[in-house]
């Protein structure tokens, strides 16, 4: 069952104020000063620039490819649309919190970090007005998956606990805090570790504290995409010129008159009337050989610059649908399966990620030195594994093995039918 989470940073509730246990250090003036240096990264892409950003990012210099990763993943339709979507599906999902143990101690842990991620809040660092709850923390980590990391800031926010406990153990402060999304050119990586740069003429990042950084690492698939943005839209280029220069003809006219006359003038005002990009005037006998520049059959843009959105599509999407379905229809059954494999693994990264950075701190911050016995986990759609042990049952029932009926309502949530209840049926 999914939670609602509230999205305010300071709020009064029962006479107390949420105060955050620790400053950001991603300032005003840092976003600000950050703004007035920003350029277009990818106005003069070359083969050569884009080679130059990414080696520099494999040395831990992050800026160069970032400001390109994050453009282009802006700007560029299919992109845009691939990456959004693998991220939404991620964030859509249904998560819980999970008692590791059968122990008072874990129940403890379990009803405090649901009150943890209950009452968090996610934002941008640079966009204040971004905020929500899980679904955003969850959609912001997952820009690891294009940029290899996704960084956030924490601020801790503690409550004090009112009233009587009821005779159980349970801590005297709630804890819940207020995650910055940073982009990830504020950080340099050139001695293993991210380190944060406090401003952008450092060379050096100060190193992060534990538990005020949550950093998320991922499959880097920008780097990829990257280059085929920059082979898809050096045709794309090239076949706007081509368009601008062959789509339309030009206009020729010849006429009696002697240039300078103004029979002459006329017909120059009327050739220009036309509208045609290429235009020429000539006085009777005059010859033009005309240069054909066109193309005499298929275009090679078109080609290459769907090649490179269906590579795109590929990385983010898991395999090209346009591709597999044909032949013996088995696109759509691939893809499913490959889908729900990304799902299940991007669904594993957020879990586990989680569990390390964040819900070890709130247990030990409430209960002390103790291993953590409850933890996040992000429940990942099990549709496509439905649909394939539902083709499994099929062909076994077909062989003639015997299936338990039981095993089928347990295994798709369904509910044994009462005795005389009315039940669906194979149509005759």
């Amino acid at each position: 069952m999914k939670h609602s989470p509230t999205a305010t940073h300071q709020t009064v509730r029962n006479g107390s104020l949420w105060e955050p246990t620790t400053a950001p250090q991603i300032t005003r003036e840092r976003i600000v000063s950050d703004r007035r240096l920003r350029f277009n990264p990818i106005r003069h892409l070359s083969p050569e620039s884009l080679s130059r950003a990414l080696d520099a990012f494999h040395l831990g210099y992050l800026r160069p490819a970032a400001l390109l990763w994050d453009a282009m993943e802006r700007r560029d339709d299919v992109l845009q649309g691939v990456a959004a979507k693998r991220k939404k599906a991620v964030a859509r999902l249904d998560w819980e919190i999970v008692a590791f143990e059968p122990t008072p101690a874990a129940q403890l842990h379990r009803r405090a970090l649901e009150y943890f991620y209950n009452n968090l809040t996610a934002t941008h660092a640079c966009e204040p007005d971004q905020r929500g709850g899980v679904a955003l923390l969850i959609k912001q980590m997952l820009d690891a998956l294009g940029k290899k990391y996704a960084v956030h800031e924490i601020a801790w926010q503690r409550r004090p606990v009112t009233g009587a406990v009821s005779g159980e153990d349970l801590p005297r402060t709630q804890l819940t805090a207020t995650f910055y999304f940073a982009p990830l050119w504020f950080f340099e990586a050139r001695t293993g570790p991210l380190r944060f740069l406090k401003d952008e003429l450092a060379y050096d990042g100060v190193e992060l504290a534990p538990g005020q950084w949550l950093v998320t690492a991922g499959d880097g698939l920008m780097e990829s995409c990257s280059i085929a943005y920059l082979f898809k839209h050096l045709p794309l280029r090239d076949w706007l010129v081509y368009c601008e220069r062959n789509g339309m003809p030009g206009v020729r006219g010849v006429t009696e008159a002697a240039p300078g006359t103004p029979e002459w003038d006329s017909a120059r005002e009327a050739v220009r009337d036309f509208g045609a990009e290429f235009q020429a005037l000539m006085s009777r006998g005059t010859e033009i050989t005309p240069v054909d520049l066109s193309t005499k059959g298929e275009l090679p843009y078109p080609s290459l610059v769907e090649r490179m959105d269906r590579a795109m599509a590929a990385l983010w999407r898991g395999a090209d649908l346009s591709t597999l379905s044909k032949g013996q229809g088995l696109g759509a059954s691939l893809q499913a399966d490959e889908m729900a494999l990304l799902q299940e693994d991007d669904a594993a990264m957020i879990s586990e990620t989680l569990n390390a950075q964040v819900d070890t701190v709130v247990v030990r911050e409430l209960f002390g030195q103790v291993t953590p016995q409850a933890g996040f986990r992000l429940k990942a759609d099990d549709d496509a594994a439905r649909l394939t042990h539902l083709e499994l049952l099929e062909r076994l029932v077909k062989l003639g093995a015997p299936v338990a009926v039981s095993g089928l309502h347990e295994r798709f949530g369904l509910t044994a039918p009462a005795p005389g209840e009315a039940t669906l049926s194979k149509a005759q």
